[in-house]
């Protein structure tokens, strides 16, 4: 679950250095909630077993581990090298494979999925980059496939990139590539007791 995706044009050497310096303390953040807990609205969405899945901005692994152990295929897509580092010291699973990508483009990451997560992840792309995320995320997914998208709201950090998306927006550039809404979670408190966030799940299929 990684806070910030860092791809060249839009993000900035200082939200870089962020993530490769705090990568440790976040891991003790990030892996001190459990998957089942983060994810609880995404639950009955999950494919049966054997099936391929992606978490995009995966961070220290903690979701990419939760669902190798659930028997899928997993590819675990995170730019910053730091936190792949120590995504592979906490969940030394041979069924994740890791990669170095990052939205918009996803250049490298090859699919179909029947699974694509991104928690914690939309809220660092910008509007034109957005879009362009959308598409290609489409192109990815299996037939019948699920994108599982968790938005965090309230005031952006100032240490990072970073926007407030609403739900209408995202559910809209969805529909736009043919996905359809089939869950909506909105205004969930943050589980990390953060009194000025707050949470929205959103799930599509292809």
């Amino acid at each position: 679950m990684a806070d910030e995706q860092h791809h060249g044009h839009f993000v900035g050497p200082g939200a870089q250095r962020y993530y490769a310096e705090s990568a440790d303390r976040l891991a003790d953040q990030y892996e001190s909630l459990g998957f089942e807990d983060a994810h609880q609205a995404f639950l009955p969405l999950l494919p049966p077993s054997p099936a391929t899945a992606a978490d995009i901005g995966a961070g220290t692994g903690r979701d990419a581990a939760a669902l190798a152990a659930r028997g899928y295929a997993v590819t675990a897509v995170e730019p910053v090298r730091q936190l792949r580092q120590v995504a592979r010291r906490l969940h030394p699973d041979p069924s994740i494979v890791w990669l170095a990508d990052s939205l918009p483009t996803l250049s490298r990451l090859r699919g179909p999925f029947d699974l694509i997560l991104l928690s914690a992840v939309w809220m660092h792309l910008d509007e034109a980059e957005r879009a362009r995320a959308v598409v290609r995320l489409h192109e990815l997914l299996a037939p019948a496939g699920h994108l599982l998208l968790s938005l965090r709201h309230g005031p952006p950090p100032t240490d990072r990139r970073m926007f407030d998306v609403s739900d209408e927006e995202t559910i809209t550039l969805a529909a736009g590539t043919g996905l359809r809404l089939v869950h909506r979670t909105s205004g969930s408190g943050d589980r990390l007791g953060r009194s000025h966030v707050r949470w929205s799940s959103l799930a599509f299929a292809r």
